[in-house]
């Protein structure tokens, strides 16, 4: 494609000119322009990685290494010749090698690639959660790279090549083409940048998956429209801020603040061994899963810390809400919050939610449920203990409480 100035009603065309004549360097400068400006040839895509070559037994090197917004990984492989010189054997490569990438590694890659760009400060708990924030799924290690992008990114692109890249989209990879020609005009070099295959147009019409990538991309769209919010102590919080929260705040409850007795109290959360781990027993390629920022460590009596896990997805936050509710924590899930029913009695108000929380109120003033839950079932005959001699939680009490009253 030709690029013109229009001058006194001339169409006057622009020279073109190549990098190797531009003396523009692959990797010195045409790589790190695309690396600072990623958005112009991969669109919501951020770069974890550069020089990308953490392989077993090879010292085969990735351009850049991007995510996208679905947490999927992009390969991107860049070439200055006019070309290609057959860079899609080479990305599918590499593409093959690093689909096997964890989150771990991909949050260790990237704390380091930030550290190295000018971020010398930049840890790996940062790290998780600027890509948290980048992708639109609940990122956690089943969500992340379910799949992996290949751009490849030359000023033209072979016959041979265009070809391969025509029958691989036909089936189902997911490979781009985008050109990048250079021009020079009046002493400065202009770059048009154009995505050749697929065609932008006909890339909305591309059958991108088999039936397995559509059922994997049916359950990722249930995991994006999950948005969790939480209210607790009249504060709103996502799933991993939650399980920090109700940790922290009954590790401020107790008088002795001892690891034994915080374990004993979430003794019924099945995955307690994981919840509250020592801080020095933190791997240090494992710091990212847990709040091991300093304000969020915990600090027992006896002068040991230890630190909270951050992994939580819809699998097991419920799990942990289980179990606050013996505290009788109010814990409302936004995303449940309509309205079963509710009892009015004097002015109070008890209220029972979708997700079964008791509230209760008095004149619209929000009060602690449980004493007066309490108070009111010895007037109606109702015992805050199950048929176990157990106490009963917030939950259960005001159920029973309520179906006493509206029988």
């Amino acid at each position: 494609m030709t690029i013109y100035t229009f001058e006194e009603n001339n169409l006057i065309p622009i020279k073109t000119t190549t990098f190797f004549e531009a003396e523009i360097l692959e990797r010195s400068h045409l790589q790190q322009a695309i690396k600072n400006k990623i958005g112009v040839i991969a669109p919501d895509c951020l770069v974890i990685a550069e020089e990308y070559s953490d392989w077993d037994s090879s010292r085969k090197r990735i351009d850049l290494l991007a995510i996208d917004r679905s947490a999927n990984l992009v390969v991107i492989e860049l070439k200055r010749t006019e070309t290609g010189d057959h860079m899609e054997l080479q990305a599918i490569r590499y593409a093959s090698m690093v689909s096997t990438m964890t989150l771990d590694l991909a949050i260790d890659k990237f704390c380091k690639f930030k550290q190295l760009n000018g971020f010398p400060l930049f840890d790996k708990e940062s790290a998780f959660t600027e890509i948290s924030d980048f992708v639109d799924i609940e990122l956690d290690e089943s969500t992340f790279g379910d799949d992996v992008r290949i751009i490849l990114v030359s000023p033209n692109f072979s016959k041979e090549l265009t070809t391969t890249v025509m029958w691989m989209n036909e089936r189902n990879i997911d490979i781009k083409c985008v050109r990048i020609q250079p021009y020079t005009y009046n002493g400065s070099i202009l770059i048009d940048v154009q995505q050749i295959i697929p065609l932008p147009e006909a890339e909305d019409y591309q059958v991108k998956a088999q039936k397995k990538s559509e059922e994997r991309r049916e359950a990722k769209t249930t995991i994006q429209k999950d948005y969790s919010k939480f209210e607790f102590n009249g504060e709103q919080f996502n799933k991993r801020n939650l399980a920090y929260e109700i940790v922290r705040t009954r590790f401020n409850e107790l008088p002795e603040k001892s690891f034994k007795n915080l374990y004993s109290d979430f003794m019924q959360y099945e995955n307690v061994e994981g919840l509250i781990v020592k801080y020095e027993e933190v791997l240090e390629n494992r710091k990212d899963r847990y709040f091991y920022d300093e304000s969020k460590v915990l600090k027992m009596d006896c002068g040991d810390r230890y630190v909270v896990s951050n992994q939580w997805g819809k699998g097991n936050i419920y799990k942990l809400i289980e179990v606050a509710n013996n505290f009788n924590y109010e814990i409302i899930d936004k995303s449940q919050s309509g309205l079963i029913r509710s009892y009015e009695l004097n002015d109070h108000l008890i209220e029972q939610l979708e997700d079964k929380t008791i509230l209760v109120s008095r004149n619209g003033e929000r009060l602690k449920a449980y004493p007066y839950l309490e108070k009111l079932g010895l007037e109606h005959g109702v015992s805050s203990t199950n048929a176990y001699g157990k106490k009963k939680n917030t939950r259960q009490l005001g159920k029973d409480i309520l179906d006493k009253l509206m029988s």
